[in-house]
Protein backbone atom coordinates (compact mmCIF):
# COMPACT_ATOMS: atom_id res chain seq x y z
CA UNK A 1 0.00 0.00 0.00
CA UNK A 2 2.74 2.40 0.35
CA UNK A 3 4.22 2.25 -2.91
CA UNK A 4 2.01 4.49 -4.64
CA UNK A 5 3.88 7.22 -1.99
CA UNK A 6 6.75 6.02 -2.29
CA UNK A 7 6.62 6.40 -6.62
CA UNK A 8 4.99 9.64 -6.20
CA UNK A 9 7.68 10.98 -3.79
CA UNK A 10 10.09 10.30 -6.54
CA UNK A 11 8.54 11.90 -9.29
CA UNK A 12 8.89 14.73 -7.53
CA UNK A 13 12.24 14.30 -7.15
CA UNK A 14 12.79 14.04 -10.13
CA UNK A 15 10.78 17.21 -11.27
CA UNK A 16 12.02 19.15 -8.99
CA UNK A 17 16.07 18.44 -8.79
CA UNK A 18 17.08 21.27 -10.63
CA UNK A 19 15.12 24.17 -8.49
CA UNK A 20 15.15 21.89 -4.71
CA UNK A 21 17.09 24.37 -2.71
CA UNK A 22 19.10 22.29 0.12
CA UNK A 23 20.84 24.69 2.08
CA UNK A 24 22.84 22.65 4.74
CA UNK A 25 22.01 25.75 7.36
CA UNK A 26 20.17 26.33 10.41
CA UNK A 27 18.51 29.59 9.39
CA UNK A 28 17.74 31.45 5.73
CA UNK A 29 19.29 34.44 5.30
CA UNK A 30 16.90 36.90 3.20
CA UNK A 31 16.25 40.70 2.71
CA UNK A 32 13.62 42.70 4.68
CA UNK A 33 10.50 43.41 2.23
CA UNK A 34 8.45 46.46 2.96
CA UNK A 35 4.37 45.87 2.57
CA UNK A 36 4.79 48.09 -0.96
CA UNK A 37 7.51 45.70 -2.04
CA UNK A 38 4.65 42.49 -1.49
CA UNK A 39 6.21 40.64 -4.68
CA UNK A 40 3.31 37.88 -4.05
CA UNK A 41 0.63 40.39 -4.43
CA UNK A 42 -1.68 38.46 -1.79
CA UNK A 43 -3.88 39.73 0.85
CA UNK A 44 -2.27 40.36 4.79
CA UNK A 45 -2.62 37.03 6.43
CA UNK A 46 -5.81 37.48 8.60
CA UNK A 47 -6.36 34.91 11.45
CA UNK A 48 -10.36 34.17 10.86
CA UNK A 49 -9.77 33.39 7.16
CA UNK A 50 -6.21 31.38 8.09
CA UNK A 51 -8.49 29.38 10.88
CA UNK A 52 -11.90 29.24 8.07
CA UNK A 53 -9.03 27.31 5.52
CA UNK A 54 -8.20 24.23 7.72
CA UNK A 55 -10.00 20.91 7.44
CA UNK A 56 -10.17 18.03 9.14
CA UNK A 57 -10.00 16.00 5.72
CA UNK A 58 -7.00 17.53 4.84
CA UNK A 59 -5.08 16.73 7.96
CA UNK A 60 -6.67 12.96 8.21
CA UNK A 61 -5.45 12.76 4.21
CA UNK A 62 -2.16 13.28 5.52
CA UNK A 63 -2.20 11.20 8.32
CA UNK A 64 -3.25 8.29 6.02
CA UNK A 65 -0.11 9.16 4.05
CA UNK A 66 2.26 8.64 7.14
CA UNK A 67 1.15 6.07 8.13
CA UNK A 68 1.86 4.39 3.97
CA UNK A 69 5.41 5.89 5.09
CA UNK A 70 5.67 4.36 8.42
CA UNK A 71 4.89 1.20 6.63
CA UNK A 72 8.27 1.50 5.06
CA UNK A 73 9.83 0.20 8.05
CA UNK A 74 8.05 -2.87 8.17
CA UNK A 75 10.51 -5.23 6.68
CA UNK A 76 13.49 -4.25 9.44
CA UNK A 77 11.06 -3.63 12.24
CA UNK A 78 8.26 -6.03 11.86
CA UNK A 79 5.75 -3.12 12.01
CA UNK A 80 5.07 0.67 10.99
CA UNK A 81 7.69 2.87 12.45
CA UNK A 82 8.88 6.57 12.05
CA UNK A 83 12.27 6.00 14.57
CA UNK A 84 15.23 8.01 13.51
CA UNK A 85 17.29 5.70 11.04
CA UNK A 86 14.85 3.59 9.91
CA UNK A 87 13.47 3.69 5.85
CA UNK A 88 9.77 5.17 7.76
CA UNK A 89 11.31 8.08 9.38
CA UNK A 90 13.60 8.58 5.99
CA UNK A 91 10.39 8.74 3.98
CA UNK A 92 8.56 10.73 6.14
CA UNK A 93 11.34 13.85 5.74
CA UNK A 94 10.98 12.88 2.00
CA UNK A 95 7.29 13.66 2.47
CA UNK A 96 7.40 16.46 4.08
CA UNK A 97 10.33 18.21 2.41
CA UNK A 98 8.00 17.35 -1.34
CA UNK A 99 4.81 18.77 0.05
CA UNK A 100 6.72 22.02 0.71
CA UNK A 101 8.33 21.97 -2.89
CA UNK A 102 4.75 22.07 -4.20
CA UNK A 103 4.08 25.44 -2.73
CA UNK A 104 5.56 27.27 -5.70
CA UNK A 105 8.73 29.08 -4.09
CA UNK A 106 6.31 30.44 -0.97
CA UNK A 107 9.07 29.30 1.00
CA UNK A 108 13.11 28.83 1.52
CA UNK A 109 13.66 25.43 2.44
CA UNK A 110 17.30 24.09 4.14
CA UNK A 111 17.80 20.72 5.69
CA UNK A 112 20.25 20.69 8.06
CA UNK A 113 21.90 17.25 8.54
CA UNK A 114 23.42 16.30 12.26
CA UNK A 115 24.76 13.52 13.97
CA UNK A 116 22.55 11.80 16.10
CA UNK A 117 22.44 8.86 18.79
CA UNK A 118 19.73 5.95 18.65
CA UNK A 119 19.59 3.00 21.02
CA UNK A 120 17.96 -0.28 21.14
CA UNK A 121 17.03 -2.63 23.72
CA UNK A 122 16.28 -5.83 22.39
CA UNK A 123 15.93 -7.90 25.60
CA UNK A 124 16.70 -7.49 29.51
CA UNK A 125 16.90 -8.91 32.58
CA UNK A 126 17.32 -8.40 36.33
CA UNK A 127 17.30 -10.91 38.96
CA UNK A 128 17.65 -10.20 42.77
CA UNK A 129 18.08 -13.64 44.96
CA UNK A 130 15.41 -15.84 43.36
CA UNK A 131 13.37 -12.99 42.23
CA UNK A 132 13.02 -10.90 39.21
CA UNK A 133 11.42 -7.51 40.21
CA UNK A 134 8.31 -6.34 38.13
CA UNK A 135 9.23 -2.98 37.82
CA UNK A 136 12.94 -3.63 36.37
CA UNK A 137 13.51 -1.56 33.20
CA UNK A 138 16.58 -1.27 31.20
CA UNK A 139 17.70 2.58 31.07
CA UNK A 140 17.18 4.24 27.48
CA UNK A 141 20.43 4.20 25.39
CA UNK A 142 22.06 1.80 27.67
CA UNK A 143 25.23 -0.34 26.34
CA UNK A 144 24.84 -4.26 26.43
CA UNK A 145 25.98 -6.37 29.30
CA UNK A 146 29.78 -7.74 29.41
CA UNK A 147 29.39 -10.10 25.89
CA UNK A 148 25.39 -9.44 25.57
CA UNK A 149 25.71 -12.35 28.44
CA UNK A 150 24.05 -12.29 31.71
CA UNK A 151 27.00 -10.90 34.58
CA UNK A 152 26.56 -12.06 38.10
CA UNK A 153 27.92 -9.93 41.44
CA UNK A 154 26.21 -9.18 44.30
CA UNK A 155 24.58 -5.94 44.76
CA UNK A 156 27.00 -3.05 46.38
CA UNK A 157 25.18 -0.02 48.05
CA UNK A 158 26.68 3.11 46.85
CA UNK A 159 26.66 5.83 49.42
CA UNK A 160 24.64 9.20 49.08
CA UNK A 161 23.25 9.49 46.05
CA UNK A 162 26.20 8.17 43.82
CA UNK A 163 27.29 11.24 42.11
CA UNK A 164 30.77 11.33 43.67
CA UNK A 165 33.81 8.60 42.92
CA UNK A 166 34.08 8.65 46.52
CA UNK A 167 30.40 7.12 46.74
CA UNK A 168 31.61 4.12 45.09
CA UNK A 169 33.42 1.18 47.46
CA UNK A 170 36.32 -0.72 46.47
CA UNK A 171 34.30 -3.97 46.98
CA UNK A 172 32.06 -2.13 43.87
CA UNK A 173 34.27 -3.95 41.27
CA UNK A 174 33.27 -7.11 39.77
CA UNK A 175 30.18 -6.49 41.06
CA UNK A 176 26.77 -4.57 40.58
CA UNK A 177 26.11 -1.17 41.58
CA UNK A 178 23.00 -0.51 43.53
CA UNK A 179 22.43 3.33 43.46
CA UNK A 180 19.44 5.92 45.41
CA UNK A 181 17.98 8.02 42.17
CA UNK A 182 18.82 11.96 42.77
CA UNK A 183 21.02 14.96 42.28
CA UNK A 184 23.04 13.96 39.27
CA UNK A 185 22.18 12.28 36.15
CA UNK A 186 21.26 8.58 35.12
CA UNK A 187 23.95 8.98 33.02
CA UNK A 188 26.71 10.65 35.74
CA UNK A 189 26.14 7.35 37.96
CA UNK A 190 26.43 4.48 35.22
CA UNK A 191 29.79 6.36 34.28
CA UNK A 192 30.52 6.64 37.82
CA UNK A 193 29.97 2.57 38.12
CA UNK A 194 31.81 1.99 35.00
CA UNK A 195 34.98 3.60 36.23
CA UNK A 196 35.19 1.75 39.86
CA UNK A 197 35.01 -1.42 38.15
CA UNK A 198 31.38 -2.78 38.45
CA UNK A 199 29.52 -4.62 35.62
CA UNK A 200 26.31 -2.95 35.57
CA UNK A 201 24.55 -0.71 38.21
CA UNK A 202 20.16 -0.26 39.08
CA UNK A 203 19.00 2.83 40.04
CA UNK A 204 16.27 2.66 42.23
CA UNK A 205 13.84 5.55 43.01
CA UNK A 206 13.40 7.42 46.07
CA UNK A 207 9.58 7.20 46.35
CA UNK A 208 7.19 3.53 45.32
CA UNK A 209 7.00 4.50 41.97
CA UNK A 210 8.37 2.89 38.89
CA UNK A 211 11.65 4.54 37.41
CA UNK A 212 12.58 4.95 33.47
CA UNK A 213 15.01 6.95 31.55
CA UNK A 214 17.75 7.13 29.76
CA UNK A 215 21.40 7.39 30.34
CA UNK A 216 21.78 10.14 27.76
CA UNK A 217 24.97 10.96 25.63
CA UNK A 218 26.64 7.90 25.51
CA UNK A 219 30.51 6.93 27.63
CA UNK A 220 32.46 4.72 27.15
CA UNK A 221 32.29 4.17 30.71
CA UNK A 222 29.04 3.18 31.04
CA UNK A 223 27.66 -0.02 31.90
CA UNK A 224 24.43 -1.61 31.97
CA UNK A 225 22.13 0.07 34.01
CA UNK A 226 18.40 -0.70 34.89
CA UNK A 227 15.87 1.70 36.93
CA UNK A 228 14.01 0.12 39.48
CA UNK A 229 10.97 1.14 41.57
CA UNK A 230 11.59 2.20 45.53
CA UNK A 231 8.48 -0.17 46.34
CA UNK A 232 10.93 -2.83 45.66
CA UNK A 233 14.23 -1.17 45.91
CA UNK A 234 13.63 0.49 49.15
CA UNK A 235 14.00 -3.23 51.25
CA UNK A 236 16.97 -4.07 49.14
CA UNK A 237 18.73 -0.81 49.97
CA UNK A 238 18.04 -1.15 53.74
CA UNK A 239 18.88 -5.07 53.79
CA UNK A 240 22.68 -3.60 52.23
CA UNK A 241 22.86 -0.80 54.55
CA UNK A 242 22.50 -3.19 57.46
CA UNK A 243 25.25 -5.77 55.92
CA UNK A 244 23.52 -8.20 54.37
CA UNK A 245 24.39 -9.74 51.50
CA UNK A 246 21.95 -9.73 48.19
CA UNK A 247 23.66 -11.28 44.84
CA UNK A 248 21.94 -10.80 41.33
CA UNK A 249 22.43 -11.45 38.16
CA UNK A 250 21.95 -8.87 35.22
CA UNK A 251 21.28 -9.26 31.33
CA UNK A 252 21.01 -6.60 28.44
CA UNK A 253 21.37 -6.82 24.82
CA UNK A 254 20.98 -3.61 23.74
CA UNK A 255 22.86 -1.64 21.01
CA UNK A 256 23.89 2.21 20.90
CA UNK A 257 24.65 3.89 17.23
CA UNK A 258 25.72 6.98 16.04
CA UNK A 259 23.94 7.80 12.90
CA UNK A 260 23.04 10.91 10.59
CA UNK A 261 19.80 12.60 10.91
CA UNK A 262 17.96 15.72 9.35
CA UNK A 263 16.00 18.84 10.39
CA UNK A 264 13.92 20.62 7.80
CA UNK A 265 13.53 24.19 8.00
CA UNK A 266 10.95 26.25 5.91
CA UNK A 267 11.06 30.17 6.38
CA UNK A 268 8.98 32.63 4.17
CA UNK A 269 10.58 34.41 1.41
CA UNK A 270 8.64 37.05 2.50
CA UNK A 271 8.45 39.18 5.91
CA UNK A 272 10.76 40.65 8.32
CA UNK A 273 13.93 38.31 8.77
CA UNK A 274 14.60 40.21 11.73
CA UNK A 275 11.68 39.43 13.52
CA UNK A 276 10.93 35.70 12.68
CA UNK A 277 7.90 34.02 14.01
CA UNK A 278 9.26 29.66 14.88
CA UNK A 279 7.19 27.00 15.46
CA UNK A 280 7.94 23.41 15.52
CA UNK A 281 7.11 19.57 15.78
CA UNK A 282 8.91 16.54 15.57
CA UNK A 283 9.03 14.23 12.56
CA UNK A 284 10.26 11.15 14.20
CA UNK A 285 8.36 8.55 15.92
CA UNK A 286 9.68 5.99 18.99
CA UNK A 287 10.27 2.42 17.17
CA UNK A 288 7.30 0.96 18.94
CA UNK A 289 4.81 2.11 16.60
CA UNK A 290 4.15 5.06 14.05
CA UNK A 291 3.64 7.50 15.86
CA UNK A 292 0.37 9.16 14.35
CA UNK A 293 -0.63 11.61 17.17
CA UNK A 294 2.91 11.20 18.65
CA UNK A 295 3.84 13.43 16.59
CA UNK A 296 2.39 12.81 13.17
CA UNK A 297 -0.70 15.16 14.05
CA UNK A 298 1.94 18.03 15.25
CA UNK A 299 3.99 17.81 12.76
CA UNK A 300 0.79 17.67 10.03
CA UNK A 301 -0.49 20.59 11.68
CA UNK A 302 2.45 22.68 10.65
CA UNK A 303 2.58 20.93 7.22
CA UNK A 304 -1.25 22.12 6.93
CA UNK A 305 -0.65 25.50 8.20
CA UNK A 306 2.28 26.25 6.21
CA UNK A 307 0.32 24.84 3.01
CA UNK A 308 -2.57 27.36 3.62
CA UNK A 309 -0.63 30.36 4.65
CA UNK A 310 0.79 30.36 1.39
CA UNK A 311 -2.54 31.99 0.44
CA UNK A 312 -1.31 35.27 2.04
CA UNK A 313 1.50 37.69 2.63
CA UNK A 314 3.10 38.62 6.22
CA UNK A 315 4.60 41.38 7.68
CA UNK A 316 7.18 39.04 9.87
CA UNK A 317 8.51 35.92 8.78
CA UNK A 318 7.49 32.80 9.68
CA UNK A 319 10.13 30.03 10.07
CA UNK A 320 8.32 26.17 10.66
CA UNK A 321 10.99 23.06 11.68
CA UNK A 322 10.22 19.87 11.67
CA UNK A 323 12.82 18.02 14.52
CA UNK A 324 14.49 15.04 14.23
CA UNK A 325 15.43 13.02 17.14
CA UNK A 326 13.43 14.14 19.49
CA UNK A 327 12.27 11.18 20.49
CA UNK A 328 16.03 9.93 21.96
CA UNK A 329 16.14 13.11 23.53
CA UNK A 330 15.57 16.21 21.73
CA UNK A 331 18.59 16.03 19.61
CA UNK A 332 17.40 18.11 16.52
CA UNK A 333 16.11 21.29 18.49
CA UNK A 334 19.06 20.48 20.28
CA UNK A 335 21.64 20.64 17.85
CA UNK A 336 19.62 24.13 16.00
CA UNK A 337 20.05 25.97 18.48
CA UNK A 338 23.77 25.01 19.64
CA UNK A 339 25.10 26.11 16.21
CA UNK A 340 22.79 29.39 15.87
CA UNK A 341 25.08 32.19 16.10
CA UNK A 342 24.02 34.68 18.43
CA UNK A 343 22.48 37.73 15.97
CA UNK A 344 20.23 35.03 14.25
CA UNK A 345 19.43 33.88 17.60
CA UNK A 346 18.17 37.43 18.82
CA UNK A 347 16.21 37.43 15.67
CA UNK A 348 14.12 34.84 16.58
CA UNK A 349 11.24 36.27 18.38
CA UNK A 350 9.40 33.78 19.87
CA UNK A 351 9.24 29.66 19.50
CA UNK A 352 6.03 27.64 19.39
CA UNK A 353 6.15 23.67 20.06
CA UNK A 354 3.29 21.61 19.05
CA UNK A 355 3.37 17.99 20.03
CA UNK A 356 0.30 15.46 19.79
CA UNK A 357 -2.55 17.37 19.07
CA UNK A 358 -5.31 15.07 18.94
CA UNK A 359 -5.22 12.68 21.50
CA UNK A 360 -7.95 10.25 22.30
CA UNK A 361 -8.65 10.98 25.41
CA UNK A 362 -7.58 15.00 25.08
CA UNK A 363 -7.95 17.86 27.38
CA UNK A 364 -6.68 21.33 26.05
CA UNK A 365 -3.29 21.94 27.74
CA UNK A 366 -1.45 25.27 27.70
CA UNK A 367 2.39 25.17 28.74
CA UNK A 368 2.31 27.00 31.96
CA UNK A 369 5.63 29.36 31.13
CA UNK A 370 5.35 32.77 32.85
CA UNK A 371 8.35 35.43 32.34
CA UNK A 372 9.49 34.85 35.65
CA UNK A 373 10.92 31.53 35.21
CA UNK A 374 11.16 31.81 31.43
CA UNK A 375 12.56 34.45 28.60
CA UNK A 376 10.48 37.33 28.51
CA UNK A 377 7.45 37.30 26.45
CA UNK A 378 6.33 33.50 27.29
CA UNK A 379 3.73 34.57 29.73
CA UNK A 380 2.49 36.50 26.54
CA UNK A 381 2.28 33.14 24.49
CA UNK A 382 0.72 31.50 27.06
CA UNK A 383 -1.91 34.20 27.41
CA UNK A 384 -2.85 34.03 23.51
CA UNK A 385 -3.66 30.47 23.62
CA UNK A 386 -5.85 31.02 26.89
CA UNK A 387 -7.54 34.04 25.37
CA UNK A 388 -8.46 31.81 22.33
CA UNK A 389 -9.91 28.94 24.12
CA UNK A 390 -11.88 30.99 26.06
CA UNK A 391 -13.02 33.02 23.10
CA UNK A 392 -14.24 29.57 21.50
CA UNK A 393 -16.26 29.22 24.60
CA UNK A 394 -13.49 26.19 25.52
CA UNK A 395 -11.79 24.50 28.96
CA UNK A 396 -8.16 24.59 29.03
CA UNK A 397 -5.62 23.62 31.74
CA UNK A 398 -2.33 24.48 32.00
CA UNK A 399 0.60 21.65 32.45
CA UNK A 400 4.29 21.78 33.62
CA UNK A 401 6.80 23.82 30.92
CA UNK A 402 8.98 20.98 32.32
CA UNK A 403 11.61 19.84 29.64
CA UNK A 404 9.50 17.46 28.52
CA UNK A 405 9.15 18.99 24.20
CA UNK A 406 11.52 20.78 22.05
CA UNK A 407 10.47 24.42 23.63
CA UNK A 408 13.58 23.53 26.18
CA UNK A 409 16.90 24.36 23.91
CA UNK A 410 15.02 27.61 23.05
CA UNK A 411 13.81 28.40 26.64
CA UNK A 412 17.51 27.63 27.53
CA UNK A 413 18.80 30.14 25.25
CA UNK A 414 16.58 32.81 26.10
CA UNK A 415 14.29 32.49 23.56
CA UNK A 416 10.59 33.00 24.56
CA UNK A 417 8.66 29.97 24.17
CA UNK A 418 5.44 27.93 24.73
CA UNK A 419 3.13 25.70 23.29
CA UNK A 420 -0.31 23.74 23.82
CA UNK A 421 -0.54 19.68 23.71
CA UNK A 422 -3.70 17.25 24.75
CA UNK A 423 -2.01 14.63 26.81
CA UNK A 424 0.57 11.77 26.34
CA UNK A 425 0.56 8.96 29.24
CA UNK A 426 -0.82 10.82 32.09
CA UNK A 427 -3.93 10.03 33.87
CA UNK A 428 -6.84 12.43 32.94
CA UNK A 429 -8.54 13.35 36.54
CA UNK A 430 -12.36 13.47 37.25
CA UNK A 431 -12.50 17.24 36.95
CA UNK A 432 -10.75 17.05 33.46
CA UNK A 433 -13.73 14.67 32.82
CA UNK A 434 -15.96 17.89 33.67
CA UNK A 435 -13.87 19.68 31.67
CA UNK A 436 -13.38 17.72 28.54
CA UNK A 437 -15.58 14.72 28.23
CA UNK A 438 -13.16 11.51 27.69
CA UNK A 439 -12.48 8.80 30.73
CA UNK A 440 -11.02 9.54 34.33
CA UNK A 441 -8.75 7.83 34.87
CA UNK A 442 -7.23 6.80 31.82
CA UNK A 443 -4.62 8.14 29.72
CA UNK A 444 -4.67 10.77 27.73
CA UNK A 445 -3.05 9.22 25.05
CA UNK A 446 -3.82 5.32 25.71
CA UNK A 447 -1.94 4.52 22.53
CA UNK A 448 1.41 6.44 23.87
CA UNK A 449 4.24 5.35 22.42
CA UNK A 450 3.03 1.75 21.09
CA UNK A 451 2.18 0.14 17.97
CA UNK A 452 -1.59 1.43 18.43
CA UNK A 453 -0.71 4.51 17.75
CA UNK A 454 -2.36 4.71 14.06
CA UNK A 455 -4.74 6.56 12.60
CA UNK A 456 -7.64 5.62 14.89
CA UNK A 457 -5.66 7.21 17.37
CA UNK A 458 -6.27 10.37 16.73
CA UNK A 459 -9.86 12.52 17.94
CA UNK A 460 -10.51 14.68 15.08
CA UNK A 461 -12.16 17.29 17.02
CA UNK A 462 -9.67 18.32 19.34
CA UNK A 463 -6.65 17.80 16.33
CA UNK A 464 -8.58 20.00 14.31
CA UNK A 465 -9.58 23.03 17.60
CA UNK A 466 -5.90 22.89 18.14
CA UNK A 467 -4.69 22.97 14.38
CA UNK A 468 -7.03 26.24 14.32
CA UNK A 469 -5.29 27.83 16.93
CA UNK A 470 -1.67 26.90 15.62
CA UNK A 471 -2.97 28.70 12.80
CA UNK A 472 -4.26 31.29 14.95
CA UNK A 473 -0.70 32.02 16.53
CA UNK A 474 1.18 32.20 13.20
CA UNK A 475 -1.20 34.44 11.89
CA UNK A 476 -1.48 37.00 15.03
CA UNK A 477 2.47 37.12 15.16
CA UNK A 478 3.17 37.05 11.25
CA UNK A 479 0.98 40.25 11.31
CA UNK A 480 2.79 42.25 14.24
CA UNK A 481 4.63 41.59 17.06
CA UNK A 482 3.27 44.85 18.74
CA UNK A 483 3.08 44.77 22.21
CA UNK A 484 5.09 41.88 22.58
CA UNK A 485 8.26 42.09 24.34
CA UNK A 486 11.77 42.64 22.20
CA UNK A 487 14.76 40.42 22.44
CA UNK A 488 17.79 41.53 24.46
CA UNK A 489 19.35 38.11 25.46
CA UNK A 490 20.71 34.45 25.07
CA UNK A 491 20.39 32.78 27.96
CA UNK A 492 17.53 31.64 30.20
CA UNK A 493 16.98 33.68 33.09
CA UNK A 494 18.34 32.73 36.57
CA UNK A 495 14.85 31.26 37.71
CA UNK A 496 14.79 28.71 35.05
CA UNK A 497 15.33 25.60 37.23
CA UNK A 498 17.28 22.05 35.17
CA UNK A 499 14.54 19.81 34.68
CA UNK A 500 14.64 16.18 35.58
CA UNK A 501 13.12 15.56 31.71
CA UNK A 502 15.34 16.12 28.77
CA UNK A 503 12.54 14.97 26.33
CA UNK A 504 9.91 12.37 27.55
CA UNK A 505 12.76 10.23 29.07
CA UNK A 506 14.10 11.23 33.01
CA UNK A 507 17.48 12.01 33.16
CA UNK A 508 18.25 12.48 36.62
Amino acid sequence: MAFPYRWHCLLLAALGAATASELQMPLIPQQKLSGADNALGKPLVNTDDLQASIKIESLLSRAKDLYSVAQESEHEYGHPTRVIGSEGHAWTLDYIYSELERLDGYYTLSKQPFPAVMGKVYESRLVVGHEVPESASAMSLTPPTAHKEPVYGNLIFVANQGCDASDYPANVTGNIAFVLRGTCSFGAKSELAGKAGAVAAVVYNQDDGELSGTLGTPSPDHVATFGLSGKEGGPIAEKLKAGGTVDAIAYIDSEVKQIETTNIIAQTVEGDPDNCVMLGGHSDSVSEGPGINDDGSGSLTLLEVATQLTNYSVNNCVRFAWWAGEEEGLLGSDYYVDVLPEEENLKIRLFMDYDMMGSPNFAYQVYNATNAANPEGSEQLRDLYVNWYKAQDLNYTFIPFDGRSDYDAFIRNGIPGGGIATGAEGIKTKEEETMFGGVAGAWYDPCYHQLCDNIGNVNSTAWLVNTKLVAHSVATFAVSFDGFPKRSKTLAPSAYEASKYHGHRLIL
